[in-house]
Protein backbone atom coordinates (compact mmCIF):
# COMPACT_ATOMS: atom_id res chain seq x y z
CA UNK A 1 0.00 0.00 0.00
CA UNK A 2 1.44 3.36 -0.97
CA UNK A 3 2.14 5.99 1.68
CA UNK A 4 -0.02 8.51 -0.16
CA UNK A 5 -2.99 6.17 0.26
CA UNK A 6 -2.42 6.01 4.01
CA UNK A 7 -2.25 9.78 4.38
CA UNK A 8 -4.97 10.71 1.88
CA UNK A 9 -7.86 10.65 4.42
CA UNK A 10 -5.73 12.61 6.92
CA UNK A 11 -4.84 15.27 4.35
CA UNK A 12 -8.53 15.67 3.41
CA UNK A 13 -9.48 16.13 7.06
CA UNK A 14 -6.62 18.56 7.59
CA UNK A 15 -7.63 20.52 4.50
CA UNK A 16 -11.22 20.76 5.69
CA UNK A 17 -10.17 21.88 9.17
CA UNK A 18 -7.79 24.49 7.72
CA UNK A 19 -10.52 25.83 5.45
CA UNK A 20 -12.96 26.05 8.36
CA UNK A 21 -10.36 27.82 10.51
CA UNK A 22 -9.55 30.30 7.77
CA UNK A 23 -13.25 30.85 7.18
CA UNK A 24 -13.74 31.62 10.89
CA UNK A 25 -10.93 34.16 10.87
CA UNK A 26 -12.09 35.76 7.63
CA UNK A 27 -15.67 35.87 8.97
CA UNK A 28 -14.39 37.78 11.98
CA UNK A 29 -12.65 40.22 9.64
CA UNK A 30 -15.78 40.59 7.49
CA UNK A 31 -17.86 41.34 10.59
CA UNK A 32 -15.98 44.57 11.19
CA UNK A 33 -17.07 46.42 14.28
CA UNK A 34 -18.06 50.08 14.33
CA UNK A 35 -15.91 52.65 16.11
CA UNK A 36 -18.43 52.79 18.97
CA UNK A 37 -18.44 48.99 19.37
CA UNK A 38 -14.64 48.88 19.44
CA UNK A 39 -14.51 51.72 22.00
CA UNK A 40 -17.04 50.04 24.31
CA UNK A 41 -15.21 46.70 24.15
CA UNK A 42 -11.81 48.38 24.58
CA UNK A 43 -12.98 50.13 27.77
CA UNK A 44 -14.39 46.84 29.12
CA UNK A 45 -11.08 45.12 28.32
CA UNK A 46 -9.12 47.83 30.17
CA UNK A 47 -11.39 47.40 33.20
CA UNK A 48 -10.70 43.66 33.11
CA UNK A 49 -6.98 44.43 32.75
CA UNK A 50 -7.03 46.64 35.86
CA UNK A 51 -9.00 44.01 37.80
CA UNK A 52 -6.77 41.07 36.81
CA UNK A 53 -3.26 42.49 36.49
CA UNK A 54 -1.55 43.47 39.74
CA UNK A 55 -0.71 47.16 39.38
CA UNK A 56 -2.64 47.35 36.10
CA UNK A 57 -3.91 50.87 36.79
CA UNK A 58 -0.31 52.07 37.40
CA UNK A 59 0.82 50.56 34.09
CA UNK A 60 -1.97 52.36 32.25
CA UNK A 61 -1.16 55.69 33.90
CA UNK A 62 2.55 55.43 32.97
CA UNK A 63 1.91 54.51 29.34
CA UNK A 64 2.17 57.17 26.62
CA UNK A 65 -0.34 55.19 24.56
CA UNK A 66 -2.43 52.04 24.90
CA UNK A 67 -3.38 49.75 22.02
CA UNK A 68 -6.30 47.52 23.04
CA UNK A 69 -7.63 44.53 21.11
CA UNK A 70 -10.64 43.20 23.06
CA UNK A 71 -10.78 39.96 21.08
CA UNK A 72 -8.18 38.45 18.78
CA UNK A 73 -9.59 35.24 17.33
CA UNK A 74 -7.07 32.56 16.43
CA UNK A 75 -8.07 29.37 14.62
CA UNK A 76 -6.15 26.61 12.97
CA UNK A 77 -5.08 23.06 12.39
CA UNK A 78 -1.36 22.92 11.59
CA UNK A 79 -1.84 26.20 9.69
CA UNK A 80 -3.49 28.98 11.63
CA UNK A 81 -4.61 32.54 11.31
CA UNK A 82 -5.68 35.27 13.69
CA UNK A 83 -7.53 38.56 13.42
CA UNK A 84 -8.81 41.27 15.73
CA UNK A 85 -9.73 44.95 15.80
CA UNK A 86 -8.85 47.48 18.45
CA UNK A 87 -8.33 51.07 19.51
CA UNK A 88 -5.25 53.19 20.17
CA UNK A 89 -5.88 55.34 23.23
CA UNK A 90 -3.73 58.40 23.96
CA UNK A 91 -4.51 60.83 26.78
CA UNK A 92 -7.70 58.89 27.64
CA UNK A 93 -9.25 59.16 24.18
CA UNK A 94 -9.26 56.98 21.08
CA UNK A 95 -7.04 58.47 18.38
CA UNK A 96 -6.98 55.62 15.83
CA UNK A 97 -8.33 52.14 15.13
CA UNK A 98 -6.19 49.15 14.17
CA UNK A 99 -6.50 45.57 13.04
CA UNK A 100 -4.07 42.82 13.91
CA UNK A 101 -3.54 39.77 11.77
CA UNK A 102 -1.09 36.92 11.70
CA UNK A 103 -0.50 33.46 10.36
CA UNK A 104 1.34 30.54 11.89
CA UNK A 105 2.50 27.02 11.14
CA UNK A 106 3.02 24.21 13.59
CA UNK A 107 1.24 22.07 16.12
CA UNK A 108 -2.08 23.83 16.71
CA UNK A 109 -5.67 22.69 16.74
CA UNK A 110 -8.82 24.63 17.53
CA UNK A 111 -10.06 28.13 18.12
CA UNK A 112 -8.95 30.57 20.80
CA UNK A 113 -9.83 34.13 21.70
CA UNK A 114 -7.54 36.42 23.63
CA UNK A 115 -7.38 40.09 24.53
CA UNK A 116 -4.21 42.02 23.75
CA UNK A 117 -3.09 45.21 25.48
CA UNK A 118 0.07 46.91 24.24
CA UNK A 119 1.50 49.71 26.35
CA UNK A 120 3.77 52.23 24.65
CA UNK A 121 5.97 53.29 27.54
CA UNK A 122 7.92 55.95 25.61
CA UNK A 123 6.73 58.77 23.37
CA UNK A 124 9.29 57.72 20.74
CA UNK A 125 7.93 54.15 20.53
CA UNK A 126 4.37 55.48 20.22
CA UNK A 127 5.33 57.96 17.48
CA UNK A 128 7.22 55.28 15.48
CA UNK A 129 4.20 53.00 15.71
CA UNK A 130 1.76 55.71 14.61
CA UNK A 131 3.99 56.81 11.72
CA UNK A 132 4.11 53.31 10.20
CA UNK A 133 1.81 52.11 7.42
CA UNK A 134 1.86 48.59 8.84
CA UNK A 135 3.79 47.58 11.91
CA UNK A 136 5.00 44.04 12.60
CA UNK A 137 5.99 42.89 16.09
CA UNK A 138 9.56 41.64 16.11
CA UNK A 139 10.41 43.42 12.84
CA UNK A 140 9.41 47.06 13.26
CA UNK A 141 9.67 46.97 17.03
CA UNK A 142 10.17 44.58 19.87
CA UNK A 143 7.33 43.87 22.27
CA UNK A 144 8.19 42.58 25.74
CA UNK A 145 5.32 40.23 26.60
CA UNK A 146 4.70 40.14 30.34
CA UNK A 147 4.34 36.71 31.92
CA UNK A 148 2.66 36.21 35.23
CA UNK A 149 1.17 33.25 36.99
CA UNK A 150 -0.41 32.24 40.24
CA UNK A 151 1.84 33.11 43.15
CA UNK A 152 4.23 35.09 40.98
CA UNK A 153 4.91 38.77 40.63
CA UNK A 154 4.90 40.36 37.23
CA UNK A 155 8.35 40.37 35.67
CA UNK A 156 9.20 44.04 36.20
CA UNK A 157 12.22 43.77 33.88
CA UNK A 158 9.85 43.88 30.91
CA UNK A 159 8.21 47.04 32.20
CA UNK A 160 11.29 49.09 31.33
CA UNK A 161 10.97 48.21 27.64
CA UNK A 162 9.56 50.77 25.14
CA UNK A 163 6.59 48.51 24.30
CA UNK A 164 5.08 46.07 26.78
CA UNK A 165 2.39 43.53 25.85
CA UNK A 166 -0.18 41.72 27.94
CA UNK A 167 -2.19 38.78 26.55
CA UNK A 168 -5.11 37.49 28.60
CA UNK A 169 -8.54 35.93 28.56
CA UNK A 170 -11.37 36.03 31.09
CA UNK A 171 -9.32 33.79 33.42
CA UNK A 172 -6.30 36.10 33.53
CA UNK A 173 -2.94 36.61 31.87
CA UNK A 174 -1.93 33.88 29.45
CA UNK A 175 1.50 32.26 29.58
CA UNK A 176 3.92 31.27 26.83
CA UNK A 177 2.30 33.33 24.10
CA UNK A 178 3.99 35.68 21.70
CA UNK A 179 3.10 38.58 19.46
CA UNK A 180 6.07 37.88 17.19
CA UNK A 181 4.97 38.19 13.56
CA UNK A 182 1.65 39.88 14.37
CA UNK A 183 0.93 42.70 11.92
CA UNK A 184 -0.85 45.86 13.10
CA UNK A 185 -2.53 48.07 10.49
CA UNK A 186 -4.49 51.29 10.88
CA UNK A 187 -8.13 50.94 9.79
CA UNK A 188 -10.83 53.53 9.11
CA UNK A 189 -13.70 53.33 11.60
CA UNK A 190 -14.60 57.02 11.85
Amino acid sequence: MAMTTLFAPMSRVASIVVLVALWLVSAAAANAASAREIDIKAQATLKLFVDQVPGGDDFLRKAEGILVFPSVLKAGFMVGGEYGEGALIVDNRTVDYYSTAGASLGLQVGVQSKAVVLLFMTREALERFRASDGWEAGVDGSVAVVEWGAGKAINSTNLHQPIVGFLFDNKGLMLNLTLEGSKFTRIDRN
